[in-house]
């Protein structure tokens, strides 16, 4: 049964599963129904080193640069309308095969084009992240991002924090504007 997260809160994922190598985060929302166009949200992830700030630019996967240089982590695709029920955009994680520079791994979503749409996240329901055990299928971690980000086209929404040999998860939900470029700047990503 997956652990339910509230904002800010985390939860040791590999202590609670020790064999737990393959992990796949998805993230998901809905259009509220009041809003007409589609949105193209999409999901990109930061590998952090201990200074919090991206090694290079290819520590950062997203829709043009899929894969991390040690290839632990995948980005599995851009879903451009969002349509449809459960994940919309998934990213695969092998635990065991991240680089030891690596400190914490940030999945962050922003809203594509939010200008020239003017769109933001205030616009979105029933967003959320979790986390699944490749293996055996089962989710292990969910959260429902609740908050209300009516004015944010850019959200942090969780991070994976090393710990030794183990992995934290951690429920983030910080809602920022600028879209992708604020967030690839608070990360070092050359933009």
């Amino acid at each position: 049964m997956a652990v339910n997260l509230s904002k800010g809160q985390k939860i040791d994922l590999t202590k609670r599963n020790a064999n737990l190598n393959n992990v796949r985060v998805e993230l998901g929302w809905e259009l509220n129904n009041s809003m007409g166009s589609a949105f193209d949200l999409d999901c990109s992830v930061y590998l952090l080193g201990a200074n919090g700030k991206v090694g290079n630019d290819k520590d950062f996967v997203f829709y043009n640069n899929n894969t991390s240089p040690d290839g632990s982590v995948i980005y599995g695709g851009d879903n451009k309308t969002g349509e449809g029920d459960g994940a919309d955009e998934t990213v695969n994680v092998e635990l065991k095969r991240i680089s030891p520079a690596v400190q914490e791994i940030v999945f962050t979503v922003t809203i594509h084009d939010f200008e020239t749409r003017r769109q933001n996240f205030g616009m979105l329901n029933e967003a959320f992240i979790r986390v699944i055990d490749e293996v055996t299928n089962v989710e292990l971690v969910h959260y429902d991002l609740d908050e209300d980000f009516s004015i944010e086209t850019s959200i942090v929404i969780a991070s994976l924090h090393r710990d030794g040999n183990d992995w934290d998860f951690k429920a983030v939900g910080e809602g920022m504007n600028g879209g992708l470029y604020e967030i690839c700047r608070k990360y070092g990503v050359d933009v």
